[in-house]
């Protein structure tokens, strides 16, 4: 551990807290999804333009991804957080206001700058206050409440918008963000420490983003990661057009689509933490990799029988497809933290920038796109799993092999193993 005050921390409020940090960037996200229609009646904008709601909060959220780590880095974790959780209260309330598109897409774009520190920044205090596979455990426990959040988020706008308007749900957002902020300045002790902090200066700063970014291994573990998400965020971001114009949905229905993707996100991440310290990373990987595969097949499948899809059976192929990515993520994001010690706050950002990039494109510009034929999405997602697949096997073929950790485990006073 770093500090005796974090040390004090049981293992599974430590978790709780992280977890709500991650949830509520997948809130502003998920949560407004019902609202397309209604926002585009009311700001006269068409369905490609609202999407870029969601592609201007990424845009943001990827570019200011650079600076959250490494500002953690420099003057703690605990600032950093509270300082983003404080501009997106503002800007959340921003969203509320507005009564024209431009004025919306700056202020969501403000949410994106603020909205990545409770998950780039809480994975840095993962690594710093736990080792190998109680690391393992903490980073699958974060995922499991961190997946929640999509599955709950467009229930709960459809919830919001059955009683009142739009602008309720970013009143909502910004009553979320108060209270993280409450929860987090009482709760969470600092755990970067004034002796292990670096300098915050351009040039040094600008040499390790380099440093780390051309690092041949870096690509390829950062690579798999985000093509391995785009597979399922391909689905996310398309999730207006899939569940109301494909699924034929109502607006309060979306639940249909995100509970059990978030099903199976939640159960993978589960199977991962029972599983560290007596499965290999490696071997977790390949089991998340080949449920995946099966997914696709299955989508295939599905996709070229069935005319017009329908609920549970066109989600459940996406559902197994998030249970291979949650056995997939914590163990090739651990590997890029622990490249790093002593970075790890600029790793872990140069990590979600690189796939933050790749979301927007999707979200603002294939999404569009393809969303109006369900087998062109089925099919890219593919492309995207391939991809993730072949970064991750070169990676391993010029890697040692990954083992289960073992002696360098620490745990946490409260944890139940």
């Amino acid at each position: 551990m770093t500090d005796t005050a974090t040390s004090r921390i049981p293992f599974r409020r430590l978790a709780l807290l992280l977890g709500g940090l991650a949830m509520f960037g997948p809130f502003s996200i998920d949560t407004i999804f019902p609202a397309f229609p209604a926002l585009g009646a009311q700001l006269d904008a068409d369905k490609v333009a609202i999407q870029q709601t969601i592609s201007a909060y990424l845009v943001a959220y990827a570019l200011m991804s650079l600076v959250h780590g490494p500002l953690s880095d420099a003057i703690g974790r605990k600032r950093v957080i509270l300082g983003g959780l404080v501009v997106f209260t503002f800007a959340s309330i921003g969203c509320a206001l507005s009564r024209d598109l431009p004025t919306l897409l700056a202020f969501r774009a403000l949410q994106g700058l603020s909205s990545g520190v409770g998950l780039i920044v809480g994975r840095a205090v993962i690594r710093d206050v736990l080792h190998g596979e109680a690391a393992q455990r903490l980073m699958s426990q974060v995922s499991m409440i961190f997946g929640i959040a999509p599955a709950i988020a467009p229930i709960i706008g459809g919830w919001i918008l059955g009683w009142s308007a739009w602008p309720v749900i970013f009143w909502f957002l910004a009553a979320f963000s108060v209270v993280l902020l409450v929860v987090t300045w009482l709760g969470l002790p600092e755990t970067h420490l004034k002796e292990a902090r670096l300098p915050l200066r351009a040039g040094p700063l600008l040499r390790d983003y380099v440093s780390i970014f051309a690092n041949p291994r870096f690509q390829r573990l950062a690579a798999a990661s985000a093509f391995n998400f785009a597979a399922l965020w391909l689905f996310i971001s398309s999730a207006p057009a899939f569940v109301v114009d494909h699924l034929k949905l109502g607006e309060g229905q979306f639940g249909w689509f995100f509970v059990p993707m978030i099903g199976g996100m939640v159960t993978g991440s589960f199977v991962s933490g029972r599983t560290a310290g007596k499965v290999s990373g490696e071997k977790l990987v390949r089991i998340g990799f080949i449920a995946s595969a099966i997914a696709m097949l299955l989508n295939f499948a599905y996709t070229l029988l069935v005319e017009t899809p329908t609920v549970p059976w066109a989600v459940i192929p996406i559902s197994l497809n998030a249970f291979g990515i949650a056995l997939v993520f914590p163990i090739v994001t651990l590997a890029i933290l622990d490249m790093y010690p002593r970075q790890r706050g600029s790793a872990s950002s140069l990590q979600a920038f690189t796939s933050l990039v790749l979301n927007a494109l999707i979200a603002g510009v294939l999404s569009p796109l393809i969303s109006a034929h369900v087998l062109w999405m089925v099919v890219t997602a593919t492309v995207f799993l391939s991809l993730a697949f072949l970064f991750w096997t070169w990676e391993r073929r010029v890697s040692k092999p990954m083992v289960a950790p073992t002696g360098e485990a620490e745990t946490m006073p409260g944890e139940t193993l």
